[in-house]
């Protein structure tokens, strides 16, 4: 991966990120300071935060389906036996 080349022989997707984080690292007096860069370079390799997001979006649409379904059936989620 640091080498730049991508699995197809052209640059990496995610070269510009690592060379970012990487230039930050040799030049910063704490780590911390590249923080945001490495966050954005790890985001680059593994899409966990794109993952999440999808997954929050997925959950929310079921949640209204299940509401608006619920709707439909004349029920709100309690009985109504008389």
């Amino acid at each position: 991966m640091a080498s730049g080349w991508g699995i197809t022989g052209n640059k990496g997707r995610c070269y510009d990120f690592w060379i970012d984080f990487s230039e930050c690292m040799s030049q910063c007096r704490e780590p911390k300071d590249c923080a945001f860069l490495r966050e954005d370079y790890l985001e680059c390799l593994h899409h966990s935060k794109e993952f999440q997001r999808r997954n929050r979006i997925y959950k929310e649409e079921q949640r209204k389906l299940r509401a608006a379904s619920q709707k439909t059936d004349g029920g709100d989620g309690k009985d109504n036996h008389h």
